[in-house]
Protein backbone atom coordinates (compact mmCIF):
# COMPACT_ATOMS: atom_id res chain seq x y z
CA UNK A 1 0.00 0.00 0.00
CA UNK A 2 1.42 3.86 -1.13
CA UNK A 3 2.21 5.71 2.19
CA UNK A 4 0.27 8.46 0.90
CA UNK A 5 -0.20 11.48 3.36
CA UNK A 6 -2.93 14.56 3.77
CA UNK A 7 -6.25 13.42 3.19
CA UNK A 8 -5.70 9.59 2.95
CA UNK A 9 -4.17 9.56 6.47
CA UNK A 10 -6.76 11.49 7.84
CA UNK A 11 -9.18 9.13 6.68
CA UNK A 12 -7.20 6.03 8.02
CA UNK A 13 -6.85 7.91 11.40
CA UNK A 14 -10.47 8.35 11.49
CA UNK A 15 -10.88 4.34 10.54
CA UNK A 16 -8.52 3.52 13.00
CA UNK A 17 -9.87 5.05 15.99
CA UNK A 18 -13.60 3.74 15.34
CA UNK A 19 -12.08 0.11 15.08
CA UNK A 20 -9.91 0.74 18.25
CA UNK A 21 -13.25 2.01 19.86
CA UNK A 22 -14.81 -0.71 19.98
CA UNK A 23 -12.17 -3.16 20.14
CA UNK A 24 -9.73 -1.73 22.90
CA UNK A 25 -11.49 -3.07 26.40
CA UNK A 26 -12.37 -0.08 28.33
CA UNK A 27 -10.56 -1.83 31.43
CA UNK A 28 -7.24 -1.96 29.82
CA UNK A 29 -7.02 1.60 29.32
CA UNK A 30 -8.45 2.06 33.05
CA UNK A 31 -5.13 0.42 34.50
CA UNK A 32 -1.88 1.47 32.46
CA UNK A 33 0.29 -0.69 34.66
CA UNK A 34 -1.40 -3.82 35.06
CA UNK A 35 -1.66 -3.33 30.99
CA UNK A 36 2.05 -3.00 30.62
CA UNK A 37 2.63 -6.23 33.05
CA UNK A 38 -0.28 -8.50 31.26
CA UNK A 39 2.41 -7.30 27.80
CA UNK A 40 5.62 -8.21 29.84
CA UNK A 41 4.12 -11.43 31.15
CA UNK A 42 5.37 -14.59 29.70
CA UNK A 43 2.53 -16.69 30.78
CA UNK A 44 -0.87 -17.15 28.49
CA UNK A 45 -2.92 -14.04 28.23
CA UNK A 46 -6.12 -14.30 29.93
CA UNK A 47 -9.56 -11.91 30.63
CA UNK A 48 -9.80 -8.93 28.91
CA UNK A 49 -6.07 -8.56 27.85
CA UNK A 50 -6.51 -12.33 26.19
CA UNK A 51 -9.78 -10.61 23.70
CA UNK A 52 -7.53 -7.73 23.21
CA UNK A 53 -4.83 -9.92 22.10
CA UNK A 54 -7.17 -11.78 19.68
CA UNK A 55 -8.54 -9.23 18.11
CA UNK A 56 -5.43 -7.00 17.37
CA UNK A 57 -3.96 -10.32 15.79
CA UNK A 58 -7.12 -11.23 13.53
CA UNK A 59 -6.74 -7.54 12.21
CA UNK A 60 -2.80 -8.31 11.92
CA UNK A 61 -2.13 -4.54 13.21
CA UNK A 62 0.20 -6.16 16.07
CA UNK A 63 2.35 -6.49 12.76
CA UNK A 64 0.92 -3.51 10.93
CA UNK A 65 3.46 -2.92 7.84
CA UNK A 66 3.62 -6.93 7.10
CA UNK A 67 1.88 -8.14 3.99
CA UNK A 68 -1.12 -9.01 4.17
CA UNK A 69 -0.96 -12.27 2.09
CA UNK A 70 0.73 -13.73 5.62
CA UNK A 71 -2.11 -12.28 8.16
CA UNK A 72 -0.44 -8.96 8.30
CA UNK A 73 -1.59 -5.17 8.31
CA UNK A 74 -0.69 -4.89 4.94
CA UNK A 75 -0.29 -0.78 6.35
CA UNK A 76 2.26 1.63 5.09
CA UNK A 77 4.33 3.22 6.75
CA UNK A 78 2.94 6.72 7.18
CA UNK A 79 -0.44 4.46 8.14
CA UNK A 80 1.40 2.46 10.49
CA UNK A 81 2.65 5.73 12.69
CA UNK A 82 -1.31 6.58 12.91
CA UNK A 83 -1.99 3.57 14.24
CA UNK A 84 0.91 4.07 16.58
CA UNK A 85 -0.23 7.24 17.38
CA UNK A 86 -4.35 6.39 18.05
CA UNK A 87 -3.10 3.76 20.40
CA UNK A 88 -1.16 5.64 22.73
CA UNK A 89 -3.97 8.38 23.00
CA UNK A 90 -5.88 5.60 24.46
CA UNK A 91 -3.54 4.01 26.53
CA UNK A 92 -3.53 0.72 24.85
CA UNK A 93 -0.14 -1.34 24.20
CA UNK A 94 0.79 -3.56 21.09
CA UNK A 95 -0.50 -7.13 22.41
CA UNK A 96 1.82 -9.13 19.78
CA UNK A 97 5.56 -9.14 20.25
CA UNK A 98 8.07 -11.77 21.21
CA UNK A 99 11.37 -12.73 19.19
CA UNK A 100 8.91 -14.05 16.33
CA UNK A 101 7.93 -10.23 15.39
CA UNK A 102 11.01 -8.75 16.38
CA UNK A 103 13.69 -11.33 14.80
CA UNK A 104 12.64 -13.94 12.80
CA UNK A 105 9.11 -13.17 10.96
CA UNK A 106 11.22 -10.16 9.55
CA UNK A 107 13.90 -12.59 8.61
CA UNK A 108 12.06 -14.61 6.86
CA UNK A 109 10.25 -12.42 5.25
CA UNK A 110 13.68 -11.82 3.44
CA UNK A 111 14.93 -15.47 3.59
CA UNK A 112 11.61 -17.70 3.42
CA UNK A 113 10.57 -19.83 0.75
CA UNK A 114 6.93 -18.91 -0.04
CA UNK A 115 5.72 -22.13 1.75
CA UNK A 116 7.99 -21.46 4.60
CA UNK A 117 5.83 -17.90 5.23
CA UNK A 118 2.58 -19.24 4.57
CA UNK A 119 3.33 -22.23 7.38
CA UNK A 120 4.80 -20.16 10.09
CA UNK A 121 3.76 -16.25 9.71
CA UNK A 122 0.17 -16.18 10.39
CA UNK A 123 1.36 -17.87 13.72
CA UNK A 124 3.45 -15.26 14.46
CA UNK A 125 1.01 -12.46 13.50
CA UNK A 126 -1.71 -13.94 15.89
CA UNK A 127 0.82 -14.70 18.78
CA UNK A 128 -0.41 -18.17 18.60
CA UNK A 129 3.23 -19.49 18.54
CA UNK A 130 6.12 -18.46 20.88
CA UNK A 131 9.62 -18.63 19.24
CA UNK A 132 13.28 -18.64 21.00
CA UNK A 133 16.74 -18.24 19.66
CA UNK A 134 19.32 -20.59 19.86
CA UNK A 135 22.35 -18.90 18.66
CA UNK A 136 24.98 -18.32 21.66
CA UNK A 137 27.03 -21.62 22.88
CA UNK A 138 28.87 -22.03 26.15
CA UNK A 139 31.83 -21.84 23.90
CA UNK A 140 30.59 -19.42 21.46
CA UNK A 141 28.88 -16.24 22.82
CA UNK A 142 30.61 -13.17 21.25
CA UNK A 143 32.60 -15.48 18.55
CA UNK A 144 29.39 -17.08 17.18
CA UNK A 145 30.89 -18.16 14.63
CA UNK A 146 32.79 -21.33 16.23
CA UNK A 147 29.59 -22.86 17.34
CA UNK A 148 29.52 -26.85 17.53
CA UNK A 149 26.22 -27.90 17.64
CA UNK A 150 25.96 -29.88 14.94
CA UNK A 151 22.88 -30.85 11.94
CA UNK A 152 24.01 -34.33 10.50
CA UNK A 153 22.27 -34.72 7.73
CA UNK A 154 20.09 -38.26 7.26
CA UNK A 155 18.66 -38.18 4.36
CA UNK A 156 14.92 -36.70 4.44
CA UNK A 157 15.98 -34.88 7.66
CA UNK A 158 18.90 -33.49 10.14
CA UNK A 159 19.96 -34.94 12.76
CA UNK A 160 21.17 -32.34 15.92
CA UNK A 161 23.10 -33.08 19.02
CA UNK A 162 24.60 -30.31 20.90
CA UNK A 163 23.80 -27.29 23.25
CA UNK A 164 23.02 -23.45 23.33
CA UNK A 165 22.97 -21.01 26.15
CA UNK A 166 21.16 -17.70 27.28
CA UNK A 167 18.30 -19.02 24.96
CA UNK A 168 15.43 -16.13 26.43
CA UNK A 169 12.18 -17.90 27.06
CA UNK A 170 13.19 -21.06 25.88
CA UNK A 171 10.99 -22.84 28.98
CA UNK A 172 7.70 -21.31 27.22
CA UNK A 173 8.58 -22.06 23.71
CA UNK A 174 7.20 -23.68 21.32
CA UNK A 175 9.42 -23.34 17.91
CA UNK A 176 13.30 -22.35 18.24
CA UNK A 177 15.38 -20.30 15.34
CA UNK A 178 18.47 -22.30 15.85
CA UNK A 179 22.34 -22.00 14.00
CA UNK A 180 23.96 -25.48 13.37
CA UNK A 181 26.66 -26.64 12.02
CA UNK A 182 26.77 -28.45 8.40
CA UNK A 183 29.98 -28.36 7.61
CA UNK A 184 32.87 -28.70 10.25
CA UNK A 185 35.39 -27.85 7.43
CA UNK A 186 34.47 -24.53 7.32
CA UNK A 187 33.79 -21.71 10.24
CA UNK A 188 30.93 -19.22 8.93
CA UNK A 189 30.86 -20.56 5.87
CA UNK A 190 29.59 -24.01 7.88
CA UNK A 191 26.49 -23.15 9.47
CA UNK A 192 23.34 -23.88 8.27
CA UNK A 193 20.01 -21.31 9.95
CA UNK A 194 16.92 -24.01 10.79
CA UNK A 195 14.09 -24.09 13.03
CA UNK A 196 11.90 -26.75 14.70
CA UNK A 197 10.07 -27.85 17.43
CA UNK A 198 10.93 -27.27 20.79
CA UNK A 199 8.36 -29.76 22.06
CA UNK A 200 9.77 -32.97 21.07
CA UNK A 201 11.64 -35.85 22.40
CA UNK A 202 15.54 -34.56 22.61
CA UNK A 203 15.17 -31.17 23.92
CA UNK A 204 15.52 -30.38 27.06
CA UNK A 205 15.50 -26.67 28.72
CA UNK A 206 17.00 -25.69 32.11
CA UNK A 207 16.27 -22.06 33.26
CA UNK A 208 19.07 -20.07 34.69
CA UNK A 209 18.49 -18.25 37.81
CA UNK A 210 20.12 -14.44 37.46
CA UNK A 211 20.91 -12.06 39.73
CA UNK A 212 17.99 -10.25 39.63
CA UNK A 213 15.87 -13.39 41.01
CA UNK A 214 14.24 -14.24 37.60
CA UNK A 215 15.12 -16.84 35.11
CA UNK A 216 14.20 -15.81 31.56
CA UNK A 217 17.48 -17.29 29.91
CA UNK A 218 17.69 -20.63 29.84
CA UNK A 219 20.63 -23.34 29.36
CA UNK A 220 19.47 -25.63 25.42
CA UNK A 221 20.11 -28.91 25.18
CA UNK A 222 19.69 -31.30 21.98
CA UNK A 223 20.19 -35.16 21.60
CA UNK A 224 19.20 -36.88 18.28
CA UNK A 225 16.71 -34.11 17.32
CA UNK A 226 15.09 -34.99 13.92
CA UNK A 227 14.44 -31.74 12.26
CA UNK A 228 13.29 -31.99 8.27
CA UNK A 229 14.99 -30.84 5.92
CA UNK A 230 12.50 -28.54 4.90
CA UNK A 231 12.84 -26.62 8.20
CA UNK A 232 15.83 -25.38 6.17
CA UNK A 233 15.89 -21.58 6.00
CA UNK A 234 18.08 -19.84 3.17
CA UNK A 235 20.60 -22.22 1.37
CA UNK A 236 22.91 -25.31 3.01
CA UNK A 237 25.76 -23.45 4.93
CA UNK A 238 24.30 -20.38 4.57
CA UNK A 239 22.72 -19.36 7.46
CA UNK A 240 25.17 -16.45 8.67
CA UNK A 241 24.09 -14.45 6.08
CA UNK A 242 20.74 -15.18 7.46
CA UNK A 243 21.64 -15.09 11.25
CA UNK A 244 23.39 -11.24 10.88
CA UNK A 245 20.63 -10.15 9.03
CA UNK A 246 18.27 -11.43 11.96
CA UNK A 247 20.42 -9.61 14.60
CA UNK A 248 20.40 -6.29 12.17
CA UNK A 249 16.48 -6.85 12.92
CA UNK A 250 17.31 -7.52 16.77
CA UNK A 251 19.19 -4.81 17.42
CA UNK A 252 16.72 -2.34 15.80
CA UNK A 253 14.38 -3.59 18.36
CA UNK A 254 16.86 -3.24 21.17
CA UNK A 255 17.24 0.07 19.89
CA UNK A 256 13.71 1.58 21.18
CA UNK A 257 10.45 1.51 19.18
CA UNK A 258 9.22 3.48 17.25
CA UNK A 259 6.01 5.28 19.17
CA UNK A 260 3.70 9.05 19.09
CA UNK A 261 1.20 9.97 21.23
CA UNK A 262 0.92 9.11 24.84
CA UNK A 263 0.12 11.65 27.81
CA UNK A 264 3.46 11.64 30.03
CA UNK A 265 7.12 11.62 29.22
CA UNK A 266 9.30 9.01 30.88
CA UNK A 267 11.07 12.73 32.29
CA UNK A 268 7.07 13.09 33.82
CA UNK A 269 6.83 9.85 35.48
CA UNK A 270 10.39 9.94 37.02
CA UNK A 271 10.11 13.48 38.85
CA UNK A 272 6.84 12.50 40.21
CA UNK A 273 8.43 9.17 41.69
CA UNK A 274 11.40 11.19 43.02
CA UNK A 275 9.67 13.94 44.18
CA UNK A 276 7.99 11.86 47.03
CA UNK A 277 11.90 10.84 48.64
CA UNK A 278 13.61 14.16 47.50
CA UNK A 279 10.46 16.50 47.71
CA UNK A 280 9.53 20.16 46.43
CA UNK A 281 10.90 23.27 46.21
CA UNK A 282 8.56 26.58 46.63
CA UNK A 283 7.53 26.29 42.62
CA UNK A 284 6.65 22.55 42.80
CA UNK A 285 9.23 21.64 41.09
CA UNK A 286 12.00 18.73 42.50
CA UNK A 287 14.01 20.19 45.34
CA UNK A 288 17.20 19.03 44.42
CA UNK A 289 18.30 20.96 41.27
CA UNK A 290 21.40 18.75 39.87
CA UNK A 291 19.02 15.63 39.98
CA UNK A 292 16.11 17.87 38.11
CA UNK A 293 19.24 18.36 35.46
CA UNK A 294 20.13 15.05 35.05
CA UNK A 295 16.47 13.43 34.95
CA UNK A 296 16.00 15.91 31.83
CA UNK A 297 19.26 15.44 30.21
CA UNK A 298 17.82 11.58 30.22
CA UNK A 299 14.88 12.70 28.55
CA UNK A 300 16.56 14.24 25.86
CA UNK A 301 18.66 11.29 25.07
CA UNK A 302 15.40 9.65 25.19
CA UNK A 303 13.19 11.83 22.57
CA UNK A 304 16.83 11.94 20.84
CA UNK A 305 16.91 8.27 20.31
CA UNK A 306 13.26 8.13 19.27
CA UNK A 307 13.79 10.19 16.45
CA UNK A 308 17.07 8.35 15.41
CA UNK A 309 14.95 5.34 15.52
CA UNK A 310 12.35 6.96 13.49
CA UNK A 311 14.69 8.01 11.03
CA UNK A 312 16.79 4.96 10.79
CA UNK A 313 13.13 3.20 10.20
CA UNK A 314 12.15 5.56 7.26
CA UNK A 315 15.58 5.38 5.85
CA UNK A 316 15.44 1.24 5.69
CA UNK A 317 12.02 1.51 3.39
CA UNK A 318 14.92 2.21 0.69
CA UNK A 319 17.63 0.01 1.92
CA UNK A 320 16.00 -3.27 2.01
CA UNK A 321 15.86 -3.18 6.13
CA UNK A 322 18.15 -2.76 9.22
CA UNK A 323 21.54 -1.46 8.49
CA UNK A 324 24.77 -1.60 10.80
CA UNK A 325 23.52 1.47 12.55
CA UNK A 326 21.09 -0.69 14.56
CA UNK A 327 24.47 -1.65 16.43
CA UNK A 328 24.56 2.71 17.43
CA UNK A 329 20.58 2.40 18.27
CA UNK A 330 21.51 -0.75 20.29
CA UNK A 331 24.15 0.48 22.22
CA UNK A 332 22.14 4.18 23.13
CA UNK A 333 18.68 2.58 23.98
CA UNK A 334 20.84 0.73 26.62
CA UNK A 335 22.82 3.34 28.16
CA UNK A 336 19.57 5.39 28.18
CA UNK A 337 17.98 2.88 30.14
CA UNK A 338 20.74 2.27 32.49
CA UNK A 339 21.02 5.54 33.66
CA UNK A 340 17.45 6.18 34.20
CA UNK A 341 17.77 2.86 36.17
CA UNK A 342 20.70 4.55 37.62
CA UNK A 343 18.63 8.07 39.05
CA UNK A 344 15.96 6.16 40.23
CA UNK A 345 17.70 3.66 42.83
CA UNK A 346 20.00 7.02 43.60
CA UNK A 347 16.79 9.21 44.65
CA UNK A 348 15.57 6.46 46.49
CA UNK A 349 18.47 6.61 48.79
CA UNK A 350 18.83 3.86 51.08
CA UNK A 351 14.88 2.57 50.10
CA UNK A 352 16.59 1.77 46.78
CA UNK A 353 17.98 -1.21 48.12
CA UNK A 354 15.83 -3.17 49.32
CA UNK A 355 15.80 -7.04 48.04
CA UNK A 356 12.72 -8.21 49.86
CA UNK A 357 11.06 -7.19 53.19
CA UNK A 358 7.80 -5.56 54.70
CA UNK A 359 10.42 -2.15 54.83
CA UNK A 360 9.96 -1.81 51.17
CA UNK A 361 7.45 -1.26 48.84
CA UNK A 362 6.70 -3.08 45.63
CA UNK A 363 7.85 0.14 43.57
CA UNK A 364 10.92 0.27 45.19
CA UNK A 365 11.81 -4.06 45.07
CA UNK A 366 10.67 -3.32 41.14
CA UNK A 367 12.88 -0.41 40.81
CA UNK A 368 16.09 -2.77 42.70
CA UNK A 369 15.63 -5.79 40.48
CA UNK A 370 14.78 -3.69 37.35
CA UNK A 371 17.74 -1.93 38.16
CA UNK A 372 20.13 -5.37 38.50
CA UNK A 373 17.85 -7.09 35.18
CA UNK A 374 19.14 -4.05 32.91
CA UNK A 375 22.97 -4.76 33.65
CA UNK A 376 22.43 -7.53 31.21
CA UNK A 377 21.45 -5.12 28.38
CA UNK A 378 24.79 -3.93 27.26
CA UNK A 379 25.83 -7.75 26.85
CA UNK A 380 23.05 -9.62 25.65
CA UNK A 381 22.30 -9.51 21.70
CA UNK A 382 26.09 -8.69 21.08
CA UNK A 383 28.06 -7.06 23.89
CA UNK A 384 28.85 -3.12 23.59
CA UNK A 385 32.11 -3.74 23.09
CA UNK A 386 31.00 -6.04 19.77
CA UNK A 387 28.55 -3.25 18.63
CA UNK A 388 31.66 -0.83 18.83
CA UNK A 389 33.49 -2.69 16.80
CA UNK A 390 30.99 -2.95 14.33
CA UNK A 391 30.31 0.66 14.13
CA UNK A 392 33.68 1.30 13.92
CA UNK A 393 34.64 -1.01 10.91
CA UNK A 394 30.76 -1.17 9.00
CA UNK A 395 29.86 3.00 9.62
CA UNK A 396 33.43 5.18 10.13
CA UNK A 397 35.48 2.73 8.16
CA UNK A 398 38.29 2.41 10.19
CA UNK A 399 40.62 -0.65 8.83
CA UNK A 400 41.36 -3.27 11.06
CA UNK A 401 44.88 -2.52 11.91
CA UNK A 402 43.56 0.96 13.94
CA UNK A 403 41.26 -1.66 15.69
CA UNK A 404 44.19 -3.76 17.03
CA UNK A 405 45.69 -0.92 18.82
Amino acid sequence: MADFGGADLDAFRADARAWLEANFPASLGKDPEALQAAAMSPEAPTGDYAVWKERMGAKGWGVPTWPAAYGGGGLSAGEARVLASEMAKIGAVNPIGGMGVGMFGPTLLEYGTEEQKRKYIPDIVTGKVRWCQGFSEPGAGSDLASLQTKAEDKGDHFLVNGSKIWTSGGQYADMIFCLVRTDSSKKHEGISFVVFEMHQPGVEVRPIRLIAGSSPFCETFFTDVKVPKENLIGPLNGGWTVAKRLLQHERSGMGGRQGEGGNRSKADILGVVAKKYVGEDAQGRLADSDLRHRIIANEIDQRALQLTVRRAALESRSNSGPSAATSIMKNANMKVAQDRAELTLEFMGNQGLGWEGANFTAEELTAVRGWLSGKAGSIYGGSNEVQNNIISKRILGLPDHILQH
